[in-house]
Formats: structure tokens, sequence, C-alpha cells
């Protein structure tokens, strides 16, 4: 059995979902890719797939076999390309996760230009506004707002981004300004429940003792209708500071509280701190830190 072959053929299987969508990337039968997947699985001594009718789990056994692979297949890669002279030409299929709205507002136009100055590159992005592991969505890169936890990864930081406790000026007229974070009890909400759990609101410095929220009158599980609602009179949202730097602008959204504003939360490029790293993934953090560094400067976002 060639193993190299078997962990790409696992790969595939595993980064599609499935055998037969992994069979069709790979341009193999599937009774091949089957075949081969259960020749590893017997040769290891162990199982790395639970099979099901429409999709493949990975077992416990298989999450660190993947992850493994993976990187052996990136040194090997890398190896060849460094011994060829082809180590200055990033190749391949790169993954990345985002926050859904700062990904399509500020990674997505970085990682346009990359592609475009990379032509060997493939990207898939997977924008969601909660935490993925890397290790267990296969992604390589993650944007990450807010403090790094996980000591297996590497960070590269690009700037911060700001809480912003905002409302209309139509809101403000009809119901007053808020002068400190208590009277807000005395305010309706708009609440954002794209997080299976979301933090409360907190103020300066997030001390716990000025932790206090307003009525929700509505919530939304988007942030494109968070801050609509927000424009449209119907409470008092707290925001990021990339969401609504468009409305605050114009007017449309006026901050509120802000000598009580907590600090700011730094925003990260993450990626895996074990072993070699891959040249296209180091070939993304270099062309995209200072870009992004420069994209949150110019917005004043921090």
């Amino acid at each position: 059995m060639d193993r190299f072959e078997a962990m790409s053929v696992l790969l595939a299987v595993v980064e599609e979902g499935s055998l037969s969508a992994g069979a069709r990337k790979l341009g193999t039968p599937l009774a091949t890719v089957s075949r081969k997947v259960s020749d590893l699985e017997e040769h290891l001594g162990a199982k790395l797939l639970i099979r099901t009718s429409r999709r493949v789990m990975l077992t416990d056994a298989g999450r660190d076999y993947v992850e493994a692979s993976k990187r052996i297949l990136e040194q090997v890669d890398e190896a060849e390309r460094n011994a060829s002279g082809e180590h200055s030409e990033p190749r391949g299929q790169l993954s990345i996760t985002a926050p859904v709205v700062f990904g399509r507002l500020h990674v997505l136009p970085v990682a346009a230009d990359f592609l475009a100055a990379h032509p060997k590159i493939d990207l898939r992005m997977y924008l969601i506004d909660r935490y993925v592991s890397l290790l267990d969505e296969h992604l390589d890169i993650g944007v990450r707002l807010g403090h790094l936890e996980d000591s297996a990864l590497m960070a590269a930081r690009v700037g911060s981004v700001r809480r912003v406790i905002c409302a209309s000026p139509a809101y403000i007229a009809r119901v007053g300004t808020p002068a400190a974070p208590e009277d807000l009890r005395n305010h309706e909400g708009i609440t954002f429940q794209g997080f299976s759990t979301s933090p409360g609101w907190r103020f300066r410095g997030d001390n716990e003792a000025l932790s206090v929220e307003p009525r929700t009158r509505i919530a939304v599980n988007s942030i494109e209708a968070a801050v609509d609602a927000a424009v449209a009179g119907l409470g008092v949202a707290r925001m990021l500071s990339y969401q609504v730097v468009d409305q605050l602008r114009a007017g449309t959204l006026v901050p509120l509280l802000e000598t009580y504003a907590p600090e700011p939360i730094p925003v990260q490029l993450v990626y895996s701190g074990k072993g070699m790293l891959p040249v296209k993934v180091r070939a993304f953090i270099d062309w995209t830190t200072p870009r992004l560094r420069s994209r949150l400067a110019a917005l004043g976002l921090d």
C-alpha cells in the first residue's frame, strides 16, 4: 500500500464530506476510493471514518490521523518544491475562516488581490459568526476577533475593533440619551444572537460590576438585520465598530456611552504552530497582515 496515496485519498474524502464526493474530486472510481480507505484502516488497525448514507465523520483516531497526514503531505510537498527550485511559488488549496461581515468587508477584498497575484492558489472561505476549530474543520488560517486562547496556535495581530453602543437619532429623540450604563435598564434593546452564547454588555474594561443591558425589544440572528433595526429606531444596539462604520459616519446611528467603552478587541490571523509552515500559508499571512492593518487603520476602527 502506498501510504502517501492513501493519506491523499483520505484527505480528499474528509475535505469533500463523502466517499463519492472525494472520488469525484480525485477522478477515481468510488469503489477504488472506498477500498483504499478500508485498506488504510486495516493497516492501522483503527477505524478512521464513520460512514453514513450521505456523509462521513471522523472518529477520534481519524481526526488525529488526518491532521498528521495533512501536515506530513504538506511537508513532503514543501520539500519537493524546495528541491526543484519552486519554493517561492505558492500553490494548492488554502482554507480560511472569518466572521461573516468582517470577512465580506475586509478579508475578501484582500484575498481577491492575493489570488490575482498567486494564480496557482485556490481559496476556500468559511464565513461564520462563531468559534471554529482549525483542526476539526481542516482549515489553514482563521481571522479571530478576541484574545488567543489556544496555545497550539500562532497569531499575527492586524489591529483591533471596538464595541459600540449606538442608537438612531429618532430613538434618542423619543426615549432620551443614557448618561451611564445603569440608564440602559430603562431603554429598549436590539440583541444579535449569532453566537451560541453572547457575553453581557460590559463597560469600562469589562468590569463585571458594570454589566447591564436594556430590555430586549427585538432579537435577530443577522448583523445586517440588527443594524437595520437600530437605524429604524427600534432600540439601542451593541455592535462592533466595523459593522456600523458607515452608519456612524452618515449619522444614521449615534454612539452612546463612549466614556464607558471597554478595551478594544484584538483582530488576529491565527494558524497552526505545529511543524513546518506551508508556503501557501506563509504567503497569505505575509500578504494579508499589512493590508488588513492598513484597512483597519484607514477606517479608524480601533
